[in-house]
């Protein structure tokens, strides 16, 4: 039964990562053309490419958002502050980020209820693998970053 389990968690593993490829592919070309890409990004200040990720999306007080061209080159680049609730403002801070239109985010962690409200809209959540803006934007060019397929357990919200 073991050998079945691993077996089963192997083939779901491919399928997330296909279903995740076959995402970002849509992302960067839509009928034989290639489309510039929106990414957002979680800062703890307004540094722009040089802006420190902050640890936990939500609570974040800053969001960088970064613009790519058809050439996957940066195009702009412009910070937001966070009006979610964690941030002393209202409402959800995935919901107020969804308005940004966002293809992609890249995090370190959020809270189940963020990471279901951007896949169930068709929005890439990626995991960093560096602590700067400008970092986790070449490994995303560079094909580097994992999906993100847990939320945070230890988000806690009243």
């Amino acid at each position: 039964m073991r050998h079945s389990e691993s077996t089963n968690d192997k083939e779901l593993e491919d399928i997330k990562g296909k279903e995740l490829q076959r995402m970002l592919d849509k992302i960067k070309k839509e009928g034989g053309k290639r489309l510039g890409v929106r990414i957002v990004v979680p800062t703890v200040d307004e540094s722009g490419l040089n802006s420190q990720l902050a640890e936990h999306f939500g609570r974040a007080p800053y969001f960088a958002v970064v613009d790519l061209d058809e050439n996957g080159e940066v195009s702009s680049v412009r910070t937001s502050p966070n009006i979610g609730e964690h941030a002393g403002g209202v409402g959800q801070a995935h919901d107020n980020v969804l308005e940004l239109k966002p293809n992609a985010i890249i995090v370190y962690g959020m809270g189940p209820r963020g990471l279901q409200g951007f896949q169930g809209r068709g929005v890439a959540v990626l995991k960093a693998n560096a602590n700067t803006v400008r970092g986790v934007i070449a490994a995303y060019k560079d094909d580097k970053l994992q999906e993100l397929t847990e939320g945070c357990h230890e988000a806690h919200h009243k």
